[in-house]
């Protein structure tokens, strides 16, 4: 296996044969020739973070009713990942894991509602403090969903904690999902485009205001919805919670990969002179999913479809940013997905009656919410040009491991408590023939734990919330160990935890090790 450190030889090899090995790291204007070679020893990290994309919805990952022409493009000049994992299969707990490089049970990280505190402890460092010290600028753009503040948001002020204090520099968010109230954007940690003769007030528990209710006007809706989804109406989508005031801030749910994508126009025209962190977390393909008119029709599997074809159009829209300030040589473009798949969640669109033969999940089983291998096995996209060994890597990698790995990358020393579960993996990011982790931990209201192809589940104690009982997904929990094959068995059809009892016993105390150590 190449060494980091002979990448990192090699690397500066490279420099010095293009003749751009010298640093520039004045903050005033300069050429955009020029901001391509400031310091290539530090290149930008630009992290496209997609919301429940399942390891089967691209077209380089074998789908043939979406075509995904700008991601496809990343992943035949990159690495393309087979088997690559989200940290957990819900969107709060593999964000935290990613940010602080550490697993979400160990701070009880769940799927929280709108209104919920920061989940990061401002103490805690992140993977944008990391990138601060190593004299990144460094912001975050799309949907959050790590809660805000530290109780009773008045959000008609600055709200504080939230990513300022995480170490980003900027951030413009939709506050927790697409979903949820308040439906508005969040800029800096305050609301956008506020009147301030019209302030906001959201509310989790009791109706408030005079929004329309989606339970008692259906007929005001573009998309019918689930109780649990059915509150204030905004933008004809009824939400989680109810939101009063704010009619200037709305947004609309067309426009997000668009605004989205402006933003990050905006902020990479500021910083294209020193190196940049640029974290993406898309709404894409989280419901509601409402396409902009652009996309509407694009493929035959309705909103869920077109919206797969609208985040391919943002990520050409973000690599094409990048070209127009001769950045994209000198950027690591991370892509994959918080999660994997998912189809009635909540919203009427179709996106199962509309399937034909698109397998979201791939070859494997379960989706969002299950701890079964579609749960966290998601497409993973390393794309680094004239840097990296492109190809298909079999590599075992979780997000928890960009932390270590980036930072390794851009020569920052992570202190003994930082990032304590995230494992440097750089070469398996820079060579698809370098190796991955040897085990790799997955959780879903339950853990797993893999090595190689074998996988075990930990027993099921606990009690699933009641919305989940309704969600048409295999959670893959029992009350017994599970020991599957996943070369031979996929679909984790076959409980083989009677027949490799020494294998079992490895993992569960393997699992056990992770478990207590603090």
């Amino acid at each position: 296996m190449m060494s980091v450190n002979k990448i990192f030889l090699i690397s500066m090899s490279l420099l010095v044969i293009s003749g751009c090995g010298k640093n520039q790291t004045s903050s005033g204007p300069i050429s955009d020739v020029a901001s391509s070679s400031y310091n290539e020893s530090k290149p930008n990290v630009v992290l496209i973070y997609a919301d429940d994309l399942g390891y089967g919805d691209l077209s380089s990952y074998g789908a043939t009713a979406v075509k995904t022409p700008h991601v496809d493009k990343l992943a035949d000049e990159g690495i393309r990942f087979t088997d690559a994992h989200s940290p957990a299969a819900t969107c709060t707990p593999s964000r935290f894991s990613m940010l602080t490089g550490q697993y979400a049970f160990r701070a009880e990280a769940e799927i929280i509602p709108g209104d919920a505190p920061l989940v990061i402890d401002p103490e805690e460092p992140t993977l944008a403090d990391m990138f601060k010290r190593a004299g990144y600028n460094t912001a975050v753009i799309g949907k959050w969903h790590l809660g805000l503040g530290s109780g009773n948001i008045d959000w008609n002020d600055y709200v504080s904690p939230g990513p300022a204090e995480l170490g980003f520099d900027y951030s413009f968010l939709i506050p927790a999902t697409g979903d949820r109230v308040p439906t508005a954007y969040l800029e800096n940690q305050r609301i956008y485009n506020l009147d301030p003769e019209d302030p906001i007030t959201v509310s989790y528990k009791e109706k408030i205001g005079d929004r329309p209710v989606g339970r008692e006007r259906p007929d005001l809706l573009k998309q019918q919805a689930d109780d649990q989804h059915s509150d204030s109406i905004v933008n004809g989508i009824s939400r989680i919670g109810y939101m009063k005031g704010g009619k200037s801030a709305e947004y609309r749910d067309e426009e997000f990969a668009k605004d989205f994508a402006k933003k990050s126009e905006d902020f990479i025209e500021k910083n294209k002179s020193e190196p940049f962190f640029l974290f993406l977390p898309t709404n894409n393909i989280h419901v509601p999913r409402v396409p902009n008119e652009q996309f509407v029709g694009a493929t035959d599997m309705g909103p869920r479809g077109d919206h797969i074809v609208e985040l391919d159009w943002f990520v050409g829209e973000i690599v094409s940013q990048l070209e127009r300030h001769n950045l994209l040589d000198n950027t690591l473009i991370l892509f994959s997905s918080d999660n994997g798949p998912v189809l009635d969640d909540g919203y009427e669109d179709f996106a199962v009656e509309m399937l034909g033969n698109h397998k979201p999940s791939g070859p494997f089983s379960g989706g969002k919410y299950s701890i079964l291998e579609a749960g966290t096995r998601v497409p993973m996209i390393a794309y680094y040009p004239k840097k990296i060994q492109p190809g298909v890597s079999d590599a075992l990698f979780s997000h928890i491991d960009f932390y270590a790995s980036l930072a390794s990358l851009i020569g920052v020393e992570l202190n003994g408590k930082e990032a304590k579960d995230s494992e440097n993996i750089l070469p398996a990011l820079m060579d698809a023939n370098e190796d991955g982790r040897t085990y790799m931990l997955e959780e879903a209201y339950t853990l797993a734990l893999r090595r190689g192809d074998w996988k075990y589940i930990e027993p099921f104690t606990g009690t699933l919330p009641d919305w989940m009982k309704n969600k048409a997904v295999d959670a893959g929990l029992k009350g017994h160990p599970q020991l599957f094959n996943l070369s031979e068995d996929p679909e984790e059809k076959v409980n083989l935890a009677e027949r490799h009892p020494k294998i079992l016993k490895e993992l569960q105390s393997k699992l056990d090790e992770i478990k207590s150590t603090q």
